[in-house]
């Protein structure tokens, strides 16, 4: 028998195969055998547009950000230069003129 690789979304191991998906019994998650095989590899972080982003790359922010325990807002249009990638919620570590280090959601930002 194969083993199958957990729930990526609460970690479960009985996952079973529904024809091309695997099943999370615990929480009913389902997803393909592609993106398995694309988590096994490494997360892929994409931008707002399904672009993939790299280290090293610049992007546009694509919504007016308030900053948490600040009156600071990062603007729509503000371009942030040579971005980090990370594990977590915040995938993208950045500094940003005028306000200093910082960790943004890639869904808020598009590739320059």
């Amino acid at each position: 028998m194969s083993q199958l690789p957990p729930c990526p979304k609460c970690s479960s191991e009985y996952t079973y195969e529904d024809g091309p998906n695997l099943v999370c019994p615990e929480c009913g998650h389902e997803w393909s055998e592609a993106e398995a095989a694309e988590a096994a590899a490494g997360k892929v972080i994409r931008d707002a547009n399904g672009n993939e982003l790299q280290d090293g790359d610049t992007v546009t922010v694509i919504k007016d950000l308030k900053v948490k325990g600040s009156s600071l807002v990062v603007k729509v249009g503000t371009k942030v230069k040579n971005i980090r990638l990370v594990e977590g919620d915040h995938d993208i570590d950045c500094k940003i003129d005028g306000i200093g280090a910082m960790k943004l959601k890639s869904e808020f930002v598009k590739k320059a």
